[in-house]
């Protein structure tokens, strides 16, 4: 069943994100990563628990493929760069 990473992303460094960006789609397309969304304009409707601000999501073909990313060697070199460029919150879902 498919899993999607969700990103809420506050850029703190809009420049030096670019290098995570760079470093983090390979290692996700490697792990059979599908990037849907990438910080494209947002309509928020309704906010009363969350209000996103940059919003990335990547679709997997398994949450243990999505897992299987967030915890690789790799993908955890390239997100010391977003932990110094950005706040965020990340989950992974199971989708339908």
């Amino acid at each position: 069943m498919a899993a999607y990473l969700i990103a809420d992303t506050l850029l703190t460094d809009p420049d030096a994100y670019e290098e995570y960006k760079r470093k983090a789609r390979p290692l996700a397309e490697r792990h059979g990563g599908e990037y849907v969304v990438r910080g494209g304009d947002m309509v928020i409707e309704e906010s009363e628990l969350w209000s996103p601000s940059r919003l990335v999501v990547v679709r997997f073909p398994s949450v243990e493929q999505a897992r299987g990313f967030y915890e690789s060697p790799e993908y955890q070199q390239a997100l010391g760069i977003s932990k110094r460029s950005a706040r965020r919150t990340v989950v992974i879902v199971e989708g339908v």
